[in-house]
């Protein structure tokens, strides 16, 4: 019920109490509603549909904004207006914040009216905001020749030059994402099967084979690098120089310094670009798409296509310019 609704009420039972303290009442108890309806929403993904915690941790985030939003309008959050969901929608489309972000917040106030409608609330009759448009981009990659420059700004006998050089050669040879990279256990690399295990989104499992220069420069690692960050007890297979499980953020800072040693553009390093450059390498030396959407997780293939498109691109650029194509 919007505020000026309850606050009606209040006033038709002639009640001695001050309009403001109704109306800071109500709206305290229309923020709790909400709050509390979030975190029971959040635990369901987690506990239930398999979430990763940074996946909740964004969608938390995501429907702030829409709290926020209805705050400052004097609109109850919960159940959602259609009317105050439409002037959310315009709100986003005339904000500065890119079209991935207002998608993503849009996504996750559908996934959250879902949620309420399943569970039998007042949101039934909502009608689920549609998802602004968002313009595809092209996965950022690096060049065979720049992932062997950067793989060789980690040469050195130090600990960390030795966790540098595995981190990268175990990204790119084995196409893992950065939070995959950050939960790799010790049981989860076997060296005799020559296997790596991972687990992706929703805690989905898939081998990958373990081979070649990956499987040395772990092995070198484990032998003579690891045990010189290990500060206590820990099966995590990568750790930051404190001994800590590394963080998507040291990932990014670890690939930021090696890449300005090997002379690459800060703007085209982030931590999935190893990942990306392996797909799209594979597929230009005959990869066919199923097997690479095995090796990447991807639920769908349309996902795995995107690279294909990237490469087809490049192709024909290469074709146009390269006077020997």
């Amino acid at each position: 019920m919007p505020f000026r609704k309850k606050i009606d009420l209040f006033r038709d039972r002639k009640s001695p109490v001050p309009v403001f303290f109704m109306l800071l009442y109500v709206t305290i108890m229309t923020l709790y509603d909400f709050e509390l309806s979030v975190e029971n929403f959040l635990s369901h993904l987690l506990l239930e549909r398999g979430l990763s915690p940074n996946t909740v941790v964004a969608y938390r985030r995501d429907l702030r904004e829409w709290g926020n939003f209805c705050t400052l309008r004097d609109v109850s959050p919960m159940p959602p207006d259609q009317g105050t969901l439409s002037l959310f929608q315009r709100h986003l489309a005339e904000g500065e914040k890119s079209p991935a972000t207002r998608q993503r917040i849009i996504a996750a106030l559908r996934t959250w009216i879902r949620y309420l409608q399943q569970e039998g609330g007042s949101a039934e009759q909502v009608r689920l905001p549609s998802l602004p448009g968002r313009r595809e981009t092209l996965p950022r990659i690096l060049s065979e020749g720049e992932v062997d420059r950067l793989f060789h700004a980690c040469d050195g006998d130090g600990p960390l030059d030795l966790r540098d050089r595995a981190l990268f050669e175990t990204a790119y040879g084995c196409g893992l994402r950065a939070g995959e990279l950050c939960t790799l256990r010790l049981g989860d690399v076997d060296f005799p099967a020559r296997v790596l295990r991972a687990f992706g989104k929703g805690e989905k499992e898939r081998a990958i084979p373990f081979l070649g220069e990956v499987s040395e420069r772990v092995a070198l690692y484990l032998e003579k690098g690891r045990h010189l960050l290990l500060k206590r007890p820990s099966d995590v297979l990568f750790l930051t120089r404190s001994g800590n499980p590394m963080m998507r953020e040291d990932i990014w800072r670890t690939l930021q310094k090696r890449g300005a040693a090997a002379g690459i553009s800060a703007s085209r390093l982030h931590p999935h670009v190893l990942r990306h450059s392996f797909a799209t390498h594979l597929l230009r030396r005959g990869m066919d798409q199923r097997s690479l959407q095995e090796l990447l997780g991807h639920s769908s293939i349309a996902t795995t296509e995107k690279y294909l498109h990237f490469d087809l691109e490049l192709r024909d650029v290469y074709d146009k310019a390269h006077p020997r194509a």
